[in-house]
Order: C-alpha cells, then sequence, then structure tokens
C-alpha cells in the first residue's frame, strides 16, 4: 500500500461520488431497522445537501496510488440544520452555541480497514473541528447494524446520547471542551 491523505477542497467533492455511494450500500447492508430508507440515499442526497448547508466543510480522501480507498467529511453547521423533514438529530436546546461540530461521513474500504487509517481520518476531523472555538458540541450519526463504527467512535471518546428514527440511527456526542 502507497497511502496518501489529501484534503479536498469543495469544488472537487465530486471525486467523493463513487465512495459516498458505496458508504450509502454499505450502510444499508449492515441495516436491521428499515434498510429501505437507504434506498433514496446517496451523493446527491446526502453529501451535496449537507456541503450546501454547512457554514464550513473539511472533506479529507485517502488514496492508494491513485484509487480513492476512504474518506471522511465533516462540518460546521448551524443546529438547525439537523431538524429538518427527515429527523430531528438532538434537542436543539442542549445546544448552548448556534452551531455545531459534525463528522458527517466516514467510509474506508473493506481491504483498507485495520491499518489505522481510520484513527488517521478521524484524528485530521477532531483537529479541524477543535479550530472552531464557537462550536461547542461534536455530533456523530451512526446507522444501525454498524456496530464496528460505533464502538470506534466510543474507543474515541464520544458518548451514545441518543436513538432516533425507532433506532435507525445513533447519536453520539462529545463536549467541545474535552
Amino acid at each position: 500500500m502507497n497511502l496518501t491523505y489529501e484534503v479536498l477542497p469543495d469544488e472537487n467533492i465530486e471525486l467523493c461520488r463513487d465512495a459516498c455511494n458505496e458508504l450509502m450500500a454499505f450502510q444499508k447492508s449492515k441495516a436491521s431497522i428499515t434498510p429501505e430508507l437507504f434506498d433514496n440515499m446517496n451523493f446527491d442526497t446526502r453529501l451535496i445537501p449537507s456541503i450546501n448547508k454547512a457554514i464550513h466543510n473539511y472533506t479529507v480522501i485517502v488514496k492508494d496510488e491513485d484509487q480513492i480507498v476512504g474518506y471522511v467529511y465533516s462540518n460546521i453547521s448551524p443546529k438547525e440544520t439537523y431538524s429538518n423533514d427527515f429527523a430531528t438529530f438532538f434537542n436543539l436546546a442542549t445546544v448552548s452555541g448556534n452551531n455545531v461540530g459534525c463528522l458527517s461521513q466516514f467510509y474506508i474500504k473493506e481491504g483498507y480497514r485495520k491499518y489505522g487509517i481510520g484513527s488517521t481520518l478521524f484524528t485530521m476531523s477532531m483537529e479541524w473541528l477543535k479550530q472552531f472555538e464557537d462550536v461547542e458540541d461534536y455530533f456523530i450519526f451512526v446507522s444501525n447494524g454498524n456496530d464496528d463504527a460505533l464502538e470506534f467512535y466510543k474507543r474515541k471518546g464520544f458518548s451514545v446520547s441518543h436513538d432516533i428514527l425507532d433506532g435507525f440511527i445513533t447519536v453520539l456526542r462529545k463536549s467541545a471542551r474535552n
């Protein structure tokens, strides 16, 4: 493996299309609670709207030679962004600031897991999020059935806050001060 990490500007987000669509298919394959909700989730319905609604975006791709083998997408968004037609992701009154940090999408291709790529991407995202002093809360949303991801984030200091959509998504939260 010859891995490189590259911060991707928003105008090049199209490079994440295939990986994002793979993430949605992976999440559906793991889901035991309403997997059909993933049928309409893809690059155009998940990543593009999130980028457009965020105040700040941060995307890192991982390449092995010229092939993208993973990515992470994080953002700073107004907390109201997370109350929409799909779901209300957390009690807005529990967030003291106007904005929240979110590690929104995280995907590593099957053959590249367990090599520390996830920890590297996670660290890069958290360092980026920490630069926003007005953000007091970080969130991660894990789809049902993705127990490996849930345990990974818990090991990284996030705590389960609650479930939404009857357990379809587990919300994890961490204070920016920790």
